[in-house]
């Protein structure tokens, strides 16, 4: 099981990028496929981007060509590099890991607010 943290919020401009990371402390993280979502106020938690275990990734189509995952096993972190960003970005932004083996569960953070705003 792991604990999930994510860093990299702030306020941009439109246009402007940020990368988000998302840190898990424990162990086997090399096993929990990873999503980034993300909620607006007073609207769904909707899905962003994820990667499973084997690297594969896939996309909102929302933010396809503009947002990119990728994750770093080794540092136990996964990034979402966020450019060409639009005030519809924004939102609070969650990182999820849901553990592919058994015992593992399923673990979200506690959320970092993305602003894109002139």
């Amino acid at each position: 099981q792991v604990q999930l943290e994510e860093s990299g919020g702030g306020l941009v401009q439109p246009g402007g990028s940020l990368r988000l990371s998302c840190v898990a402390f424990g162990s086997r993280f090399n096993f929990y496929d990873v999503a980034w979502y993300r909620q607006a106020p007073s609207n769904q938690r909707d899905l962003v981007a994820r990667v499973n275990t084997m690297g594969n990734t896939d996309y909102a189509d929302s933010v396809k060509g503009r947002f990119t995952i990728s994750r770093d096993n080794a540092k136990n972190t996964v990034y979402l590099q966020m450019n060409s960003l639009k005030p519809e970005d924004t939102a609070v932004y969650y990182c999820n890991g849901v553990g592919k083996l058994i015992g593992l569960g399923t673990t979200w953070g506690q959320g970092t607010q993305v602003t894109v705003s002139s």
